[in-house]
């Protein structure tokens, strides 16, 4: 039985009054993420890995946590100082999912426009799911979360 999957998109934008290499080297590097990343408060006991080289492409983060944290893989697939960064995004618990997740970025006046953006496809029962759920109202304020701490530590610089 082939399953049939559904395309979602999840995107948010924010400015962080910050330069684009401050912003990028705070996503590109995923030891910073504990300071901004909406997830990384979910399970005090979360267990961390890296592998790989600090940032850039290649830099991977691994992490296994309670049920609400689940456990997964990103991976730095691109990279592109102060203007972009591509994560191939793998769960694997609490359900198995794979997703792009891109950070762009866009100089502007007051700093810089930061856009967080997740693709991917959903199986049968992820899409019955989000009929009533929709994705973009469940991952949505996380990204939100997320930029608004970004700004925080961006900011302080």
């Amino acid at each position: 039985m082939v399953s049939e999957t559904h395309p979602v998109l999840v995107e948010r934008s924010a400015l962080v009054r910050a330069d684009a290499a401050t912003v990028h080297a705070l996503i590109d590097n995923f030891h910073h993420w504990k300071q901004w990343s909406p997830y990384e408060g979910l399970d005090p006991g979360l267990q961390r890995t890296y592998t790989g080289p600090d940032a850039g492409v290649g830099a991977s983060y691994s992490w296994s946590g309670n049920r609400k944290a689940g456990a997964g893989t990103m991976t730095i697939t691109e990279s592109i100082p102060e203007e972009l960064i591509v994560l191939d995004l793998a769960f694997t618990k609490p359900f198995k999912n794979r997703n792009v997740t891109a950070f762009l970025l866009e100089p502007v006046a007051d700093g810089t426009r930061v856009t967080w953006r997740m693709s991917g496809k959903q199986n049968k029962l992820f899409a019955l799911i989000g009929k009533v759920f929709s994705m973009d109202k469940l991952v949505g304020p996380d990204f939100e979360k997320g930029l608004r701490q970004l700004a925080v530590v961006a900011q302080k610089g």
